[in-house]
């Protein structure tokens, strides 16, 4: 198993100009899979307390398989990007704001082109599952297609129960140190996540009524065991999306690439080579 330290030892950094939503960005990337060359692109959007660092030697294996190049990175707040300043909180729409602006930034900085984005697809796990179901609703011709890891389309008790428990042993269990070893600003990766998710006026949260507007190929992946979020979520997709699939794991909790890797893998690889044929 990869070494965290030696993940982020071996990171490269974009520097991402301000805009109206943010102020300048450092955000921590790192290639996998490069001997694929010319091959098309695979984006990973990690989880809302995941980094570069975190996601392991998944992605690179993942890679593998399918024949890819990828493209994992930390969101602002997260492992070695930018920290979130202490005094500022997370809009409803941070999620959006990821989609809408932090991504295309990033692929403009990395010099990723519209053919290579046509060509690329994105594979994002929970809030980065969330982030991967916008941008394909906001750019449906700016990718190939997308894979849905136990996305959010909704918020639900069972996700805002699961959250509080997180926050009562990240203060009074041995969680914070975990967690400190894969972010600069532990903190503020995880109360950016937090309170968001623990906000009253984020119980109104939907993607949902966006969701129609993806017209790429959508895979979308829940465990039955998901303490974070029923298969009501990606049941939704499917009423939104008619061409998504749905891929339903069994002794799966919230992270299938950790507990049902091989299961996962093969889900995502079928479906895409399908898609390529």
């Amino acid at each position: 198993m990869q070494n965290p330290a030696a993940a982020s030892a071996a990171s490269d950094f974009a520097d991402l100009p301000a805009t109206a939503s943010h102020g300048p960005l450092r955000i921590e990337y790192r290639w996998v899979n490069e001997a694929a060359g010319d091959a098309p692109l695979a984006v990973f959007l990690h989880e809302g307390l995941g980094s570069l660092a975190m996601w392991r030697d998944w992605p690179q294996s993942l890679c593998e398989q399918l024949g890819m190049r990828g493209l994992v990175y930390s969101r602002p707040g997260y492992g070695r990007s930018t920290p979130r300043a202490h005094d500022v909180k997370w809009p409803v729409d941070f999620m959006t704001a990821q989609a809408r602006d932090i991504l295309p930034a990033l692929l403009d900085a990395l010099n990723i082109d519209m053919r290579q984005r046509q060509r690329m697809w994105l594979v994002g796990h929970s809030d980065g599952g969330s982030i991967a179901l916008l941008y394909a609703a906001l750019y449906p011709e700016a990718l190939a297609g997308a894979v849905a890891i136990a996305p959010h389309v909704f918020v639900e008790d069972i996700s805002v129960q699961s959250i509080a428990q997180t926050k009562q042993l990240y203060e009074t269990t041995d969680l914070r140190g975990k967690l400190s070893r894969y972010h600069t600003d532990v903190d503020s990766a995880f109360y950016g996540w937090n309170d968001i998710w623990l906000n009253p006026a984020f119980r109104q949260w939907t993607i949902a009524e966006e969701l129609p507007a993806i017209r790429k190929p959508l895979l979308a992946v829940q465990g039955h065991d998901d303490h974070y979020g029923t298969m009501a979520q990606i049941e939704t997709i499917a009423q939104r999306v008619p061409h998504a699939r749905l891929v339903k794991l069994d002794a799966c909790g919230h992270s299938p690439h950790r507990d049902a890797p091989r299961a996962l893998n093969e889900a995502i690889a079928a479906f895409i080579v399908q898609q390529r044929q």
